[in-house]
């Protein structure tokens, strides 16, 4: 049995007689709760020892493909597509049903960048797919930036090269800029200050410390220096000093942020000589957040939310700063779109 589509020949032969053919595309298995995987990958000759396995995936019959004129078979279209959307710094995994992967390359964190007009122009095409995180997401040392696929088994390749010239186009607007791409991080070292009587007093312990410690080291960056003062704006102005004569790349400052007149932190903040970008986010948790700098240092100030909530606002700046990002006001209104986060 034999039948066209778009050109393609496939040809049916029943798996006992199908010793010493190629297989056409890849063959899966599944074992429920167990394995979801290639059992046979395409190009694989056929041996009698797989006509048991065979068997046991319900293949009853394979199929010989011959490609007609102007076609691709998914996963030479789906390489080609990933070779064209990549920037430096990454790396693609060997096509699977039509699917590649696009990994991050390098040995430290980074941000995702992508452009996301060129992903809704591949997605337009049709029969083709591409699917990314989104601009600015974090990617960790080999994870996945982006993925591209390839829906029918056969392709035009008009399609594909629909992407390449998109692709092209996009590098002759950016410098040679892939659209998808990534921003490393730089590691920082930090001064931090921790505010509160209760605190400085040794009448509670430190969890501010512990909790900021535990995301900067996650994205490579250390907390240099860890000081602690009452809620006296004087003093906080002082220790800010003291911090900014260290050089460290950032500072950030812990406690007294909310709207209690106890509370010094923001306008001490601004009495050191900060330039305010915003006192408040639009995002919860981590509404109360400043942000700010400091003689082009960057300056935060942190919400309690922070010791206890696993993403807030100061997980998304953060490795927006560590990448070398001036934050803006408009950063920071744009962030209340997706920036409701609920456990």
């Amino acid at each position: 049995m034999s039948g066209r589509k778009q050109g393609t020949l496939l040809k049916e032969v029943p798996v006992q007689e199908a010793v010493g053919l190629v297989l056409a595309h890849d063959l899966t298995q599944i074992i429920p709760g167990q394995f979801k995987g290639r059992l046979f990958k395409k190009g694989h000759v056929i041996a009698e020892t797989d006509i048991p396995k065979l068997l046991d995936i319900g293949k009853e019959h394979i199929y010989i493909l011959e490609l007609g004129e102007g076609e691709l078979h998914e996963d030479d279209a789906a390489r080609r597509m990933a070779l064209a959307l990549q920037d430096d710094g990454l790396l693609l995994t060997e096509p699977h049903e039509g699917k590649v992967a696009v990994k991050s390359a390098l040995d430290v964190p980074a941000l995702a960048v992508v452009e996301p007009s060129v992903v809704h122009a591949v997605n337009e095409l049709g029969e083709i797919a591409l699917a990314t995180l989104r601009t600015d997401a974090v990617v960790m040392p080999g994870g996945q930036l982006a993925a591209t696929r390839v829906i029918p088994l056969v392709v035009p390749e008009a399609k594909v090269e629909a992407v390449e010239k998109l692709a092209l186009d996009y590098r002759a607007r950016h410098g040679g800029r892939g659209p998808l791409g990534l921003k490393p991080l730089r590691k920082f070292r930090i001064g931090l200050l921790t505010t509160g009587g209760e605190v400085y007093s040794g009448r509670i312990e430190d969890q501010f410390g512990p909790a900021v410690r535990r995301i900067v080291e996650a994205l490579g960056s250390e907390v240099a220096e860890q000081r602690f003062s009452p809620d006296d704006r004087q003093t906080i102005v002082k220790e800010i000093h003291y911090l900014q004569r260290q050089s460290y790349d950032m500072i950030v400052i812990t406690g007294g942020m909310s709207v209690d007149p106890d509370d010094r932190t923001p306008a001490a903040i601004a009495g050191a000589g900060a330039e305010i970008v915003s006192y408040g986010t639009p995002m919860l948790p981590g509404s109360m957040l400043l942000m700010g700098y400091l003689d082009g240092t960057p300056i935060l100030g942190l919400p309690g939310c922070v010791m206890h909530d696993p993403y807030t606002s100061f997980n998304v700046l953060l490795p927006r700063i560590l990448a070398g990002d001036t934050i803006t006001r408009a950063d920071i209104v744009s962030m209340g779109y997706g920036g409701l986060h609920v456990r």
